[in-house]
């Protein structure tokens, strides 16, 4: 009976939830709030970032939740946070929260490109992928508007190229998705988030003829319906090209491929053979220059 006493009982004491505002987008010089939500008013609150590059901030308060404001100044600020709580009566220590992690966007990182496939309106069912460009090599986020936190995150290939499915699509998976990146490295710095690409799924299903691939990273700078972007090294762009899409063949690009070299072959023949007609007529007049000239049989033409 007295072991149950000095046991903390999570029934008792519930664990105390954390928020971040704003939660995406965070830069240099931003001021940020970090709310720690209590079960019940009067008590303790602490709250302590995991790598104690600073210091763990507490405050008593008689509500319901704790704020903690500070501004964006540096990195160390940067990181994962939890908060706790304690009560005097009964003298209580609650779990730490779920972590929190605040990251800061740095617009020295290019945005992402994005790709969708396939495009436009896509049925139910459908497995739709979306494609993120990553020069850095760290992890990849998949946001969707309306989410406050991404809702999937990859690890990009050896091509820097994070491929996110969406399998079995229903209506409610609609709406909008851009992508952002962590520089590999830098878990607590990222890049802006890219252009947005929409997913419009349908209640009839779509014939598979309708669906549209387009082009997935090729060497060369492109744009790729409202998607463009340029290398951070400064070597050009890169464009998108789907390993899967091979361009349609023209029937009639043989025939016209011959065509055009007959009439070459044939003006090539028209001007040797003029120029050939050219010597002998310049040639006969030579001749019957040399017989009218006076002595002109004594000349001996070089």
């Amino acid at each position: 009976m007295a072991l149950a006493l000095i046991l903390v009982s999570p029934d008792l004491v519930p664990r105390p939830s954390l928020s971040l505002h704003p939660s995406q987008e965070i830069q240099e010089g931003d001021n940020v709030t970090l709310r720690c939500h209590l079960p019940w008013p009067d008590a303790w609150v602490q709250l302590c970032q995991e790598r104690a590059f600073i210091s763990c901030m507490e405050k008593y308060v008689v509500q319901d939740v704790a704020v903690f404001s500070f501004v964006i100044t540096k990195w160390v600020h940067t990181g994962t946070y939890r908060c706790q709580y304690w009560l005097s009566e009964p003298a209580e220590t609650s779990e730490k929260s779920d972590p929190v992690e605040l990251v800061v966007t740095d617009h020295t990182f290019p945005p992402p490109p994005i790709s969708l496939s396939p495009e436009g309106r896509v049925g139910i069912g459908t497995n739709v992928t979306i494609r993120c460009r990553n020069w850095y090599h760290g992890a990849t986020f998949l946001h969707k508007d309306g989410y406050s936190a991404p809702i999937q995150r990859q690890d990009p290939d050896d091509g820097g190229i994070a491929t996110f499915t969406l399998f079995q699509v229903t209506p409610a998976d609609s709406g909008t998705y851009r992508c952002s990146y962590h520089p590999k490295g830098y878990p607590f710095l990222s890049s802006p988030l890219g252009k947005r690409v929409t997913l419009q799924v349908t209640h009839i299903p779509t014939p598979p003829s309708r669906y549209k691939t387009h082009n997935l990273m090729s060497p060369v700078s492109s744009t790729v319906g409202s998607v463009s972007a340029s290398s951070p090294q400064g070597g050009g762009g890169w464009g998108w090209e789907h390993p899967n899409t091979q361009m349609p063949q023209d029937p009639t690009a043989g025939s016209r491929g011959n065509l055009v070299v007959a009439v070459v072959r044939c003006c090539a023949a028209a001007f040797v053979f003029g120029l050939g007609v050219f010597f002998v007529v310049d040639a006969r007049s030579l001749w019957i220059r040399r017989d009218e000239s006076p002595g002109g049989e004594g000349v001996e033409w070089i």
